[in-house]
């Protein structure tokens, strides 16, 4: 499976403090779900590999989220996360398309239902049982993969 995300159309929807919390919930998500992912952001940056989630800048990065569509949709199950009406519709019939806010909305839903409901947005009682040091090892391990 394979979720393609609008960057900017997300982050736009949610209350994110900014570009690496989403980054970090994304890679996160198609985790959990043993997915891989693609977020591309409009504009110039560094693109990355944060585990199964691919980051991507582009200007524009509307035509590159249409093309990952169209080269996926045949053989595998393709999600697209944008706002862009346009970008939905020229991703194909074959995918499966949701807008930024009902993606955020069924985020918040499933993490406030979630095992880590308890311990506050995002975290884990792991999480919260690990020292610091330990807690920025994992973070650079996570973010090496």
């Amino acid at each position: 499976m394979l979720y393609l995300f609008d960057g900017y159309n997300i982050l736009h929807a949610g209350s994110f403090a900014g570009r690496r919390e989403l980054v970090d919930l994304l890679a996160s998500f198609v985790a959990v779900r043993g997915a891989r992912g693609v977020v591309v952001f409009d504009g110039a940056g560094e693109d990355v590999v944060i585990g199964a989630l691919e980051v991507r800048f582009a200007s524009p990065a509307d035509p590159v989220l249409e093309r990952l569509a169209a080269e996926h949709r045949r053989r595998e199950e393709v999600w697209v996360v944008s706002s862009d009406q346009a970008v939905r519709g020229t991703a194909g019939q074959e995918t499966r398309r949701l807008s930024s806010k009902e993606f955020v909305r069924e985020l918040a839903a499933e993490r406030a239902s979630g095992p880590a409901a308890d311990t506050g947005p995002g975290r884990s009682q792991i999480e919260d049982a690990l020292d610091e040091s330990t807690r920025e090892r994992l973070e650079r391990f996570r973010r090496s993969r």
